[in-house]
């Protein structure tokens, strides 16, 4: 089957991040992270919703009701769509202008997982911040210290491994799982070195391959569980961001894209949009939610 990709709706995101699929509502959600929109498009008929949330944010992932978790600056928030009301569940112990969280995803076990990215650092100044765990009982711990710029965290299909990327060293870190226990055996999955680019969003589909956007290479990698690059995609977008499958089956991709970061301009007319993707090699997983109820 050819590969097909094509932009979808007409928004226009300064920075397109975090899409995730909604299987219960039938929709994808992603964020415009600079300016605070949390976009639900549903697909199968052609709607959009927009909504607001304090802007910078990191990162958001469905929960198991109508509403979204949300990784905002230094916080965890639960978003309702029906009331549209915020409310803020936990804070991380790091209020700092130099560091907000970036991105994040829920494990299989009801928790959500963010990283946070630590901007301005000078060469041998500690990372602040680092990988949080949010319970559905909203403590947080802190699973890492050493990633500077937290990326695309994602499980195998068995979820006993996280992957999770620091796209400033331009490397994926594989490590040991358990929900109820510190991340262990910290392992170098995939150096993305060689494609100019630092990986960005992330995901695991049904056979265990992990796919992520390389957002200077306009391009999405796709790369076995030993780490070896099965197949290079390039996308229509200057700055691709991240990804998702979703749709019937999880047999399509979703992919956001930057038309003006703080660092980054696109050149291309479709810059800022979200890209569908049809006739991929395999299908993805289904979307793990956080457990807010």
């Amino acid at each position: 089957m050819d590969v097909r990709i094509n932009r979808i709706g007409e928004t226009r995101d300064l920075l397109g991040e975090s899409p995730c699929w909604d299987e219960q509502a039938k929709a994808v959600c992603w964020i415009d992270a600079l300016a605070g929109t949390l976009w639900r498009l549903y697909p199968a008929q052609a709607r959009l919703e927009r909504h607001l949330l304090p802007a910078p944010v990191g990162a958001i992932a469905p929960c198991q009701s109508d509403a979204v978790v949300a990784a905002l600056r230094n916080s965890f928030a639960r978003y309702d769509f029906e009331t549209r009301a915020l409310e803020v569940l936990a804070y991380i112990p790091v209020d700092h202008p130099d560091v907000r969280f970036n991105d994040g995803k829920c494990d299989p076990f009801g928790n959500f997982l963010a990283g946070t990215m630590h901007l301005n650092r000078r060469p041998g100044e500690r990372v602040r911040g680092g990988l949080y765990r949010l319970r559905p009982n909203c403590t947080v711990e802190q699973l890492a210290g050493d990633i500077g710029f937290a990326n695309g965290p994602c499980f195998s299909p068995d979820a006993s491994t996280l992957y999770l990327a620091d796209s400033l060293e331009r490397k994926v870190w594989a490590y040991d799982y358990h929900p109820d226990k510190p991340l262990g055996n910290k392992r170098l999955f995939v150096d993305t070195q060689r494609f100019d680019s630092g990986p960005d969003g992330a995901t695991v589909d049904v056979e265990g391959f992990y796919w992520t956007v390389l957002t200077r290479a306009a391009a999405l990698a796709r790369f076995s569980p030993r780490g070896e690059l099965e197949r290079l995609l390039p996308l229509p977008a200057t700055y691709p961001t991240s990804l998702c499958f979703g749709g019937p089956g999880f047999a399509q991709a979703f992919v956001t894209s930057i038309s003006r970061s703080t660092r980054l301009e696109g050149t291309r007319p479709d810059d800022g949009g979200i890209f569908l993707i049809d006739g991929l090699p395999a299908a993805g997983r289904t979307v793990d939610r956080f457990a807010d109820r």
